[in-house]
């Protein structure tokens, strides 16, 4: 299959478009720099320049490909309502590209918050909050499977790791006790967070091009809920210094997520697709250390 994907070269991206040329498939991954362009290009793919708000590379992308993959988001937590406006005019152009046409559509999502509830596949997207527009985005690629797309969204936790180079929210935990000499969590630290491997989530989302059914939704989720307090303890440790309650404030507008209680579960996706992980989870890669200087 030929597949078009956006965010080839990004954190999730490094790890999807090798498992997509492995299992046979072609891929063409949408970059916008010639760093990205030569990162595609070893992975095994061809390079087509362009961003997300680069609307007419996402039109040409998607109608020369018999598949799509959504990956890229913006970065830039100082920009978030940005980003997820970004994100949303790429998926309505990719959306409208794709229409009637039958192809695989799988974007990235997240586990949604539920108040009270380890989160399944069968809840909706959180739509409100800091984040609810990206719920709204994964709400109208699943909408596509009424539109002649098999469409699915394989939602991720917050926490996507790999030892010695990504951690998800982690990674803005371990930038502010290297700045600030100190380990912070929010409020009491109770809070939950699910997290998976890189390597784990990356097969998902081959599993939902090729085998997904039209409006799936998927969760790569392999650690159901670490504490906050937990995660800064461990990270803590590994730098040698103290662990603290901090306010939200402290680390920005994401501060807001970061006093949420967003425990999720997998069980379904395991069930109905065989997918297992296999590769070490949040605290086992926090632990070893190997960070890098994030701050």
């Amino acid at each position: 299959m030929r597949v078009f994907v956006t965010g080839a070269s990004g954190s999730i991206g490094s790890a999807v478009v090798p498992e997509l040329i492995a299992a046979g498939h072609e891929v063409r991954g949408l970059v916008r720099s010639d760093a990205a362009a030569t990162a595609v290009v070893a992975a095994g793919g061809t390079p087509l320049r362009g961003d997300l708000t680069d609307l007419d590379s996402l039109r040409a992308g998607a109608a020369q490909a018999d598949g799509v993959i959504n990956l890229a988001f913006s970065n830039d937590w100082s920009n978030l309502e940005q980003g997820i406006d970004e994100e949303a005019r790429a998926v309505q152009t990719l959306a409208a590209a794709l229409e009637g046409s039958g192809k695989p559509f799988v974007h990235a999502g997240l586990t949604p918050m539920v108040p009270g509830h380890t989160s399944t596949e069968e809840d909706r997207d959180t739509a409100n909050g800091p984040v609810g527009g990206r719920g709204r985005t994964s709400d109208v690629v699943l909408a596509l499977a009424a539109q002649g797309v098999r469409s699915s969204v394989v939602r991720l936790p917050r926490s996507v790791h790999q030892r010695g180079s990504a951690y998800g929210f982690c990674s803005v935990l371990i930038a502010a006790a290297q700045k600030t000499g100190v380990a912070a969590y929010v409020g009491d630290g109770t809070q939950r967070w699910p997290a998976v491997n890189l390597l784990d989530a990356a097969p998902l989302f081959r599993i939902a091009l090729e085998d997904a059914a039209p409006g799936t939704v998927l969760h790569a989720v392999a650690d159901e809920g670490d504490t906050m307090r937990s995660l800064a303890e461990t990270i803590g440790g590994v730098l040698a210094v103290p662990v603290e309650s901090a306010p939200p404030e402290r680390f920005g507008l994401i501060g807001r997520v970061f006093a949420l209680d967003m425990p999720s579960s997998s069980a379904l996706t395991r069930e109905r697709f065989g997918w297992e992980p296999t590769h070490p989870r949040l605290i086992d890669d926090l632990a070893a250390g190997d960070y890098p200087a994030l701050g």
